[in-house]
């Protein structure tokens, strides 16, 4: 007989699914990391044998180690080392008032803790290298406050405060991973576990708060909530994900304007006040017994039914399948309409904070779908807090600068309260609150008086960093697009930043403030992040710090900027005044005399207009702020918000990022390849040989684009000739003073020349289109005249 033939073996067990995680989730048992933000502070319990870890993340930041026995009294010795300093720095934090240490304050006195005549253990110092670390064994029970002393930075100077790691490796590891319970926003009225697999029913008053909290990460939560009146009345009519999807517009409300849940009676029930997470759904239903049925789990626990059995009590009469706003779920439609999910992006701790807009009977669940990555194949708790109506917190949306990053609430910027004074019209942008438009006015309005008169506008979240020692202007020169040496004190310089394939990070503007001291001003917080890896791989002496929270600033843009500036703006006889400052400088200067409020004004923008940024620190903003507005008025100043920002800059054919540029995208095909002279910067820099590849062999093109037509053009509409796709719109606008629809495209080269008919794509792209004309852009001032005059 013949052998019998069997197939190849793969030899040995299989092999787990390789997953990079980011965070949190690849920290392993026992480990813990937090970050102190520069001039900030942190409390961690901690028990005998951990180990601490701090990191001088930015370097040149230094730290104060206190701690607390299980007394709340200072325990010198916690860490196994002599205390050396009086903790000057962490009592002057506690201090100064700042709202950023609120939460920090209130774990002292929730605690009990006496700071009075507590000792510290000061680490790092001035000229710490980024990366440095020092690392402790915890001799005893109690609590360690890891403090980032530091004071308000100068304009024009270079001393900001920056962050510190700290990294816990717990004597005591559970096996079982589980994540602690983050401590209350306040004081709570209620505080309720919800147990794996549950459900809970629970009263809020109106005006109070609900926090729904993801304990463990990715552990999705079914909400509902009914009016109490209506249901003293006989009506059940739960919080209708339909009705608010309708009226506000959006698949699920988010903090700002448009962040309220309904009832079928149109009749706000609660309104979303904070998000960390920024992932959930109001599509589907809760999960329902007949869904595990149809699936094969007969008699599976399933949200549904445990919601019925904790609201029978409450008179609400039971469904199959309960409608509900579903945290922390992502799910999503995709191109085919299908409905589609996976993990949730939730992280342990995340949360939604709501206000309950009338008195409620509200029910949570923590989801029990173990048959699908729903709940990242972990079922775990969920935690329930309700605070009084007489808290008060912001609306916030959490930003995570980079996967590894800790969340970053929204905030407001220095010049907040003075832009609200004139619009309630704010939205979020890189993590603050952004005036959108003015109620007074509106966006054309604005853009008109950019463009004839003058306006102000808020620009602190750019994000700015200070590159500082004898190798600064070596890495920079090897970093950006720009010849760096070329650059003088007092000069300013827009660049590209490139990955090594010649794809753009970022965009920004180099400030050269001394002959090793530069400011780099961009869009990403990844930029710094790609300096300091930078220097650190090339073993370079400089340090990278943010000074973003140091440094915020305004600009005040149009025709009549120069005017009313020269009458606030104070130079001494060795900087320019402002008569004197031209296009791409900037000035130390101070507002009204030589004592007053220093600043840093640099004669650069974003409109297309003359125009000058002004930087402070920001406690000195709402003084800046009144002196502007006050000097501008004989001269027509407005407010300007972000819609007609963008209004300008398109006219004004300057790039944006995720519009004009990604990182796939080339400095030549986002319009700026003028930040790359290949043939005059002698030196080599990250990107060179694919930029000089991607130049001599250019696939795709920005273009401007005239349309004909008045049917608005979006980003990301597609651009045609004949049938095929030739192209992409990146931004558009319906422009006030040319009188016609304008955008920017981005085109294959075999398309791009002056004069070429095409078609924007609307609908599905071809059931409507667009006819439309390729031209050179910018359409507006193309030899820059305004902004040089």
């Amino acid at each position: 007989m013949p052998e019998p033939s069997y197939p190849p073996v793969i030899p040995g067990p299989p092999r787990a699914s390789s997953i990079v995680l980011p965070g949190v989730f690849s920290l392993g048992a026992g480990n813990e990391r937090y970050v102190v933000v520069g001039g900030g502070a942190l409390l961690i319990e901690v028990e005998a044998g951990d180990r601490v870890t701090v990191v001088n993340t930015e370097g040149g930041q230094p730290c104060e180690l206190v701690g607390v026995g299980s007394d709340g009294k200072a325990d010198a010795g916690l860490v196994g080392v002599a205390a050396n300093s009086h903790a000057a720095g962490l009592k002057a934090l506690l201090l100064s008032g700042e709202e950023s240490l609120l939460q920090f304050r209130r774990k002292i006195e929730r605690r009990g803790i006496e700071l009075a005549g507590a000792q510290a253990v000061r680490l790092f110092g001035e000229a710490t290298p980024a990366g440095s670390e020092e690392s402790f064994v915890v001799q005893r029970a109690g609590s360690l406050i890891v403090a980032a002393p530091g004071g308000p930075m100068a304009p024009d100077g270079q001393d900001t405060a920056t962050p510190l790691t700290v990294l816990v490796r717990r004597a005591a590891v559970n096996p079982v991973r589980r994540f602690e319970l983050p401590d209350p926003l306040a004081d709570p009225v209620l505080d309720q576990r919800v147990k794996s697999m549950t459900a809970q029913a629970y009263f809020v008053k109106a005006g109070d708060y609900i926090q729904i909290i993801d304990v463990d990460g990715r552990q999705c939560t079914d909400f509902q909530c009914f009016s109490a009146r209506k249901l003293d009345k006989g009506r059940d009519l739960p919080l209708d994900v339909t009705t608010t999807r309708t009226l506000m517009g959006s698949s699920y409300p988010m903090p700002g304007l448009f962040s309220k849940y309904y009832d079928q009676d149109m009749e706000p029930l609660v309104e979303v006040v904070q998000d960390t997470c920024g992932r959930h759904d109001a599509f589907a239903l809760a999960c329902a017994a007949k869904y595990y049925d149809d699936i094969g789990y007969p008699g599976h626990p399933n949200c549904s039914t445990n919601f019925n059995t904790v609201l029978a009590e409450h008179g609400v009469t039971p469904r199959a399948g309960w409608m509900a706003a579903n945290f922390f779920f992502n799910t999503a439609i995709d191109a085919h309409g299908l409905v589609v999910s996976d993990e949730p992006w939730s992280r342990p701790g995340d949360y939604v904070l709501m206000r309950a807009l009338t008195d409620l009977v509200c029910v949570s669940s923590a989801c029990p779908d173990d048959t699908s990555p729903a709940n990242g194949w972990n079922l775990t708790d969920i935690h329930v807090r309700t605070y009084s109506g007489a808290e008060k917190f912001t609306r916030a949306i959490a930003r995570r600068m980079s996967p590894d990053a800790e969340p970053v609430m929204t905030r407001e910027t220095a010049f907040h309260s003075r832009f609200a004074r004139h619009t309630r019209d704010f939205i979020e942008y890189k993590g603050y609150w952004l005036a959108n438009s003015f109620a007074k006015a509106g966006p054309i309005e604005e853009y008109w008086a950019c463009r004839e008169k003058a306006v102000v506008m808020d620009l602190s979240p750019l994000r700015k960093f200070e590159v500082t020692g004898p190798d600064s202007q070596a890495l920079l020169q090897y970093v950006l697009t720009r010849d760096v040496k070329k650059l003088s004190v007092g000069q300013v310089v827009y660049s590209s930043m490139c990955y090594k394939h010649g794809g753009m990070i970022d965009d920004g503007t180099l400030l050269r403030l001394g002959q090793d001291n530069f400011r780099w001003i961009g869009g990403d917080d990844f930029s710094g992040t790609w300096l300091r890896q930078q220097a650190e791989k090339l073993g370079l002496k400089v340090m990278v710090r943010s000074s973003t929270d140091q440094m915020h600033n305004i600009a005040v843009q149009g025709p009549k900027s120069r005017d009313i500036l020269k009458e606030i703006i104070w130079t001494s006889p060795k900087q320019p005044s402002m008569d004197e400052l031209e296009w791409f400088r900037f000035a130390v200067a101070r507002i009204g005399d030589a004592q007053g409020v220093p600043v840093v004004v640099s004669r650069t923008g974003y409109t297309g207009e003359l125009g000058y940024e002004i930087f402070c620190h920001p406690r000195d903003a709402e003084t800046v702020f009144d002196a502007v507005w006050e000097a501008g008025q004989p001269h027509g100043l407005k407010p300007m918000g972000m819609a007609a920002l963008d209004m300008v800059r398109i006219e004004a054919g300057l790039a944006f990022a995720g519009h004009e540029f990604t990182d796939d995208t080339d400095p030549f095909e986002a319009g700026v390849g003028f930040t790359v002279p290949l043939k005059s910067k002698p030196d080599d820099f990250i990107g060179r040989d694919a930029l000089i590849r991607r130049k001599e062999h250019p696939a795709r093109k920005l273009v401007g684009l005239e349309i004909d037509g008045n049917v608005n053009v979006g980003h990301g509409d597609c651009v045609h000739v004949g049938r095929p796709q030739i192209g992409v719109v990146t931004s558009s606008m319906r422009s006030p003073v040319l009188g016609k629809n304008i955008a920017l495209a981005r085109v294959d080269v075999a398309h791009s020349e002056p004069g070429t008919k095409v078609e924007i794509g609307k609908l599905d792209g071809h059931q409507k289109r667009l006819p439309a004309t390729i031209v050179t852009f910018p359409h507006f001032d193309p030899q820059k005249t305004r902004p040089r005059s």
